[in-house]
């Protein structure tokens, strides 16, 4: 038989016995569950209706609504006023700034306070702090009954949260102002936890004179964080708070060290630390005097506190040991270039695995006031020379325009007025394209930039976020290469460091940030092209290199390019590797120019001392060759795809379905006489006496140089003189007077205007015609002058092959 409730039941079968037990039992067990939660229902309500019945609790009801009220009406606006704070990529301090009201009052994080400090404060202060509601109502009891039946007050019954209520809002002391207090208490224990009221205690405490806070303490007295102080240096700083005029650190040590070491005792009685720790405690001298706060990295910290004007604690990614080095360096190296009345430089370096500044130099010495020490030299806005040259040739590789092996004319150039001339004075010829950005040569940066156009370098330049281009974008013109502009240091690292990151520009940050898979990346140029700069920028066989380069033998492989601007007012030197991008300025910032100053003589050198501190000795990899990539056989005269009389090839670099594919034409068949003295066209060509044969086919610009310098070449034959054919190409330029412009001319002095034009290889003799009436007859590369009437004057020019070319220029004597 098997009891279920009060009956009972017969089993018969043995063999099911066991499972029907095994029911009973979990029927039983969910009848006594059911019952219980029922009847613990039915008193939960009926006391609950008891509670609202009673008075009491309509009393308690009636006041909580009110505090909300109260709360809501008159809320407690916490603003401590911290001392701005600039720490390193460790969380190092390396920048203090005194708060709006003058007081040194620097946040102490939550993962500063140790549990040794919070021991000692809640100890000492307020041994219930973690069970009170923001009051000890014990505390004001006790307290209250001793200044009674003392007629003084003996004993205060302030909470620590009361004490930062107290400090936050300092009032006289009465009645209405403690009631006050515990009201303001209270809301404080409601919106903050018992962690951030005690940090806050911490960061309010008094230390005498303009020093408030725990940590402007520890700083200023033991330069060293809160999180690091010792049990003896942590007591100390518990006891002066209370009476922050007698117990003065580096004023009354030896009192401060005697009731120190008395609270080391009463710590001990309490069993409240190890009793060793406090014995060793007891016996750690005290000799401590008032320092200077921290003020590293001036110009970067001043930046940020700028920027972030309600942060307290600004966490930078600076390295500390490379800040200070490159200081050092920067300042050694500047002191020696005072000779040459050159007093300042800047200098930026960028992490390019985590794009992050850990260098920023903005002056050699941020204390030197005659040279402009103050002045940011990292965001100055200065002349950047041909440091922008890569960018316009990535910008011609991307476009198909070039690639490294392709020939340009490196000769006098007249660019609708604008004669640009090389940094030596010299031109070269023709070159390559891989020899004019290593040689930074200027004649060929700007024909590039004309044949892509100003707009689209501009468009590019935006993009990496130049700001004063974004201003006068509508002004630039083709000078813009050359420096015709405004740019600042930081924007120019940034810009390079896009080369090492397969051409995404992504701006370096100055704050501490591990999230860089989530910065947008902007791609100014394709990878390809920017591995075809980097190969340019690393030749070392090129005039920047420094004079004393054998030296740096250790020194990690670098891309470079260097730059001076007009009047030797800046020399540049950017660098960069797969680790780090650094840019470097050299110059005055009163904008005085120096002879000797350039960027290769003067920038380079420190940019190689900084790379050799920074990355010394390096064994990172150089950056891989895209896949898209590839090597093909071109003409060495042309750069161009061979034609079957191009016998010289070499290898160069090109981008598959972009590079273009232009068969080489630097050297033509010409039909000539025999005795090669006459040639033919192929509407002259007579039936015999003939030969074919090939003649080089230099651009006019390029003869016209040849011409000017007695140079060499081989001419083509004077044209049959008995063709009758007009031809119509390759008419005659005109480079000067340049078409369109106005020219004002000294009525008393005997001015001219000179004529020159350029033609071809075939060209003999060049007839010029002003207002249709013959001037002169010339040969194609004599200058011809003659004087102007006033107004608007046609000027033509016609070769010995009917062609011909027409300008148009206004004249104004004065």
């Amino acid at each position: 038989m098997v009891k279920v409730g009060i009956h009972f039941v017969k089993i018969e079968d043995e063999i099911e016995k066991p499972k029907i037990v095994a029911e009973v039992k979990t029927e039983f067990i969910s009848l006594q569950k059911s019952l219980f939660a029922t009847m613990f229902k039915q008193k939960l309500i009926k006391a609950f209706q008891a509670i609202i019945k009673n008075k009491y609790f309509k009393g308690i009801a009636s006041l909580f609504i009110l505090f909300v009220l109260l709360d809501l009406i008159f809320p407690f606006r916490i603003n401590p006023n911290y001392s701005t704070l600039i720490t390193d990529s460790e969380g190092k301090l390396l920048h203090a700034f005194l708060n709006k009201t003058d007081k040194w009052r620097m946040e102490t994080e939550l993962n500063e306070i140790t549990p040794t400090l919070e021991k000692a404060i809640v100890f000492k202060e307020d041994r219930w702090f973690r069970w009170h509601f923001g009051v000890n109502p014990f505390a004001m009891m006790r307290a209250g009954v001793r200044n009674i039946f003392t007629g003084r007050r003996t004993s205060g019954a302030s909470t620590i949260t009361m004490q930062v209520v107290r400090l936050l809002n300092p009032q006289k002391r009465t009645y209405f102002n403690k009631f006050i207090e515990i009201f303001r208490a209270i809301q404080l224990e409601l919106h903050y936890s018992k962690d951030e009221i005690l940090q806050f205690y911490i960061n309010l405490v008094p230390y005498g004179s303009n020093i408030e806070g725990l940590k402007s303490a520890s700083i200023l007295y033991f330069q060293k964080s809160p999180n690091v102080l010792s049990l003896a240096e942590v007591t100390a700083l518990t006891i002066i708070p209370n009476r922050p005029s007698s117990l003065r650190l580096g004023v009354n040590n030896p009192y401060i060290l005697q009731e120190r070491n008395r609270w080391l005792q009463n710590f001990k009685e309490e069993k409240v630390f190890n009793a060793q720790d406090i014995e060793d405690a007891m016996h750690e001298p005290l000799n401590v005097v008032r320092h200077e706060a921290p003020h590293l990295a001036p110009h970067l910290s001043l930046r940020l506190k700028q920027e972030n004007p309600t942060k307290s604690i600004i966490k930078t990614a600076l390295v500390r040991h490379k800040q200070l080095t490159i200081e050092n360096i920067v300042q050694n190296y500047v002191s020696r270039l005072y000779s040459m009345n050159i007093h300042n430089a800047a200098v930026m370096v960028i992490n390019n695995k985590t794009h992050q500044v850990e260098a920023y130099i903005g002056s050699a010495d941020f204390n030197n006031p005659i040279d402009g020490g103050q002045v940011d030299g990292i965001r100055a806005i200065r002349s950047p020379g041909s440091t922008l040259k890569p960018l316009l040739y990535a910008t011609a590789f991307d476009k198909g325009i070039i690639t490294p092996k392709t020939a340009i004319n490196d000769v006098p150039t007249n660019f609708g007025g604008f004669e640009p001339e090389n940094f030596d004075k010299l031109f070269h010829g023709k070159i390559t394209i891989e020899y004019a950005l290593a040689n930074s040569l200027n004649i060929p940066a700007v024909k590039i930039l004309k044949e892509i156009s100003t707009p689209v370098l501009v468009d590019k330049l935006k993009k990496a976020d130049f700001q004063t281009v974004k201003k006068n974008s509508s002004k630039l013109g083709l000078s813009l290469v050359l420096g015709g502009c405004g740019v600042t240091l930081e924007e120019l690292t940034n810009l390079f460091s896009a080369f090492a990151q397969e051409g995404n520009f992504q701006k370096a940050t100055y704050t501490l940030n591990t999230d860089t898979k989530s910065r947008i990346k902007n791609e100014i140029i394709s990878k390809e092209s920017s591995y075809l700069i980097t190969q340019i920028l690393a030749q070392i066989t090129r005039p920047d290199l420094p004079n004393n380069y054998d030296y740096t033998y250790r020194m990690p492989k670098i891309a470079w390019k260097t730059g001076t601007s007009f009047g030797k007012k800046d020399a540049w030197s950017i660098g960069y590797n797969a680790n780090y991008t650094i840019g470097v300025w050299v110059g005055n910032f009163s904008g005085e120019g120096v002879p000797e100053l350039s960027g290769a003589n003067i920038a380079t050198p420190l940019l190689f001392d900084i790379f050799n501190t920074v990355d010394y000795n390096s064994s990172s990899k150089w950056f891989k060759a895209p896949e898209n990539i590839a090597y093909r056989k071109v003409c060495a005269e042309s750069g161009d795809v061979p034609n079957d009389f191009c016998t010289h090839q070499i290898v160069d670099y090109y981008i598959p379905s972009v590079s273009k594919m232009t068969k080489c034409q630097h050297a033509k068949y010409i039909y000539v006489s025999t005795d090669e003295k006459i040639s033919y066209c192929s509407h002259c060509l007579p039936e015999s006496g003939t030969v074919q044969k090939l003649y080089p086919n230099y651009a006019p610009e390029l003869l016209s140089w040849f011409e000017s310098k007695h140079i060499l070449y081989e001419k083509v034959p004077p044209h049959n003189p008995k063709c009758e054919r007009v031809f119509n190409t390759n008419a005659p330029q005109i480079v000067y007077p340049v078409d369109g412009s106005e020219y004002f001319l000294a009525k008393n002095e005997d001015q001219k205007l000179m004529l020159n034009c350029q033609v071809g290889n075939e060209v003999k003799t060049v007839y010029w015609y002003i207002n249709d009436k013959l001037l002169q007859k010339a040969s194609p590369n004599t200058e011809v002058f003659f004087r102007p009437e006033a107004g608007k004057i046609k000027i033509s020019c016609s070769d010995d092959k009917g062609r011909n070319s027409d300008i148009y220029v206004e004249v104004k004597w004065e």
